[in-house]
């Protein structure tokens, strides 16, 4: 964040805005947050095809997933900080309209790395666009009430995401190919970049001090080397030098990021905030939300489209309830935090997430749709809701408007570093179960029912299980081709049912703990954002 001191009065023209000007700049700003995380969502109904058509396997499908968020999540508070010095505005410009340029390097690659680079690159400008999204918003709405309610809308723009990306993808997909699905970000890029120039206010911090890059350098690399150890930790082994070295290594260097920033005089994150709780344990709360969610979605793809066999469009369909009841629970769950409290609400919805994780593992591979996949969506889904909107809310009102980026910032990398962790733990807990399952099997199926070609890819995912249905196959070897369909069915299950199960106990311990650090009677309305020093005047004792 900017200096220790404060600062004069940001400068910006949104209050030159008429309401309706702001409201249209609003829905801007809506339209690029829905860019940046339809980013998130649209590529794992591709998953299948591009498995397929480029020879992916589990571990190459968590880096397609994996590189947007890790490029995104270790560069957003460096861009945040940044965002504040350079404007917001121009900083939307540049991650939308780089945004665009990266997504035509995936819609013509042609290759796994070639797509994984532009996957790592899309990050890169999402992470320069997101963090001013929000920043924008709070320069907008300066009154608690006005900001709730906008904040609760950005919050659930996840949901509408979540609705369009599989739907959309998978129309495209069932009419196109799976490039199709970057080539959608062009057209939707275009109409935010117009809609930037026109209406929204630019708006900046007054004063601002050097950059950290070492810190940036330290904060990038840690996380990075985090997520890699645990995306490679089931081909390595989780017990093992490289697994548990890479762990440790990063661990250092994020704690040797934590020191420096307690002493350089312009951190880019301002680690005293985290001594708020009105600010850290939100920020623990949505972290570990994500960490669910992401798992969730990269786990509920590989069922829906290796296990039950469903289209991309099929996917599509089944899975917008989930996306309506997160879209339709965040705005009134932050409106509900200031006048019951942040506490109990962000508790009940880590308490449904937890619930849902516990009905995702009994999910079998002949569930009803009906009786126990919506209804878990749904749980899921409004425990997601019910926590982003306070939870945001609670950590921007304990910045101030000068430092609105680099508080959003933080308010996102703790979301994506979640969702990564997310999405490289409960996938690789997953992988760890169906390798030890099905790599002895493959080794003893005849080349007449498995080409030796593709034997890595089946090994390393469920998704190749519609491939392998579409082999012709003697008669007299149906039989065990049946055999190693239903054993890959089973061993992806199997992993399945114990990640939910540890997602769950990392949701239920997040509740306990907010329930306990996180004051009752804390709550939002009425807090003005001011500089560090001032917002801990702002909070009682116990707060603090």
């Amino acid at each position: 964040m900017t200096g220790r001191h404060a600062a004069p009065p940001p400068r910006s023209s949104s209050h030159l805005l008429s309401s309706p000007r702001r409201m249209i700049a609003f829905l801007v700003i809506c339209l690029v947050e829905l860019l940046v995380v339809l980013d998130n969502t649209v590529v794992n109904v591709a998953l299948p095809d591009i498995s397929t058509d480029l020879r992916a396997g589990f571990t190459g499908l968590q880096w397609i997933v994996d590189a947007y968020i890790l490029t995104f999540c270790g560069l957003l508070l460096a861009f945040g900080n940044i965002t504040d010095r350079i404007g917001r505005r121009r900083m939307l410009l540049i991650g939308v309209m780089g945004l665009a340029a990266t997504s035509v390097v995936g819609a013509v690659a042609d290759d796994l790395p070639q797509l994984i680079a532009s996957r790592a690159l899309m990050g890169v400008f999402a992470a320069a666009a997101l963090p001013a999204t929000l920043a924008v918003i709070i320069d907008l709405f300066r009154t608690p009430a006005d900001r709730a309610v906008a904040i609760g809308v950005w919050a659930s723009i996840a949901g509408v995401a979540i609705a369009i990306g599989p739907v959309s993808g998978g129309w495209l997909i069932e009419h196109f190919t799976w490039h199709s699905v970057f080539w959608l970000n062009v057209p939707v890029a275009a109409v935010a970049v117009i809609g930037i120039v026109a209406v929204v206010p630019e708006s900046r911090a007054a004063s601002t001090g050097p950059l950290d890059l070492p810190g940036v350098a330290l904060s990038f690399a840690g996380v990075s080397l985090l997520v890699y150890a645990l995306i490679e930790a089931p081909g390595h082994g989780w017990v093992t030098v490289p697994t548990l070295g890479g762990i440790a290594v990063s661990l250092i260097l994020l704690s040797t990021f934590v020191v420096r920033q307690s002493h350089v005089p312009s951190p880019i994150l301002d680690v005293r905030l985290f001594r708020l709780r009105p600010f850290a344990m939100p920020a623990l709360a949505i972290s570990i939300a994500y960490f669910s969610l992401f798992g969730y979605v990269f786990l509920i793809t590989q069922y829906f489209q290796g296990v039950r066999g469903y289209s991309p469009l099929e996917f599509g369909v089944a899975t917008l309830p989930f996306a309506v009841a997160l879209a339709v629970s965040a705005p009134t769950a932050t409106s509900l935090a200031q006048r019951i409290g942040t506490m109990p609400v962000i508790v009940a919805g880590l308490l449904l997430v937890g619930v849902g994780m516990v009905m995702a593992g009994q999910v079998g591979i002949d569930s009803s749709y009906v009786g126990l996949l919506l209804p878990t969506m749904i749980v899921l889904a409004v425990g997601i809701a019910v926590i982003q909107g306070p939870a945001t809310e609670s950590i921007m009102s304990s910045v101030r408007i000068d430092e609105a980026g680099a508080g959003s910032a933080v308010n996102d990398t703790t979301r994506e570093l979640g969702g990564t962790l997310g999405v490289a733990v409960l996938g690789s807990v997953t992988a760890s179960y169906y390798n030890t399952t099905v790599g002895p099997l493959v080794a003893t199926i005849p080349s007449e029912i498995l080409p030796d070609r593709d034997r890595e890819y089946v090994n390393g995912s469920v998704l190749s299980v519609q491939q392998i249905q579409q082999y012709p196959v003697p008669e007299m070897f149906s039989a065990v081709r049946d055999n190693l369909v239903l054993s890959m069915k089973d061993a992806a299950m199997a992993g399945s049912e114990v990640a939910s199960y540890i997602a769950a106990a990392a949701v239920f311990a997040c509740a306990i703990v907010v329930a306990i650090m996180l004051p009752r009677h804390h709550r939002t309305t009425g807090v003005v954002m001011t500089c560090p020093e001032d917002t801990t005047r702002q909070f009682s004792a116990d707060e603090r």
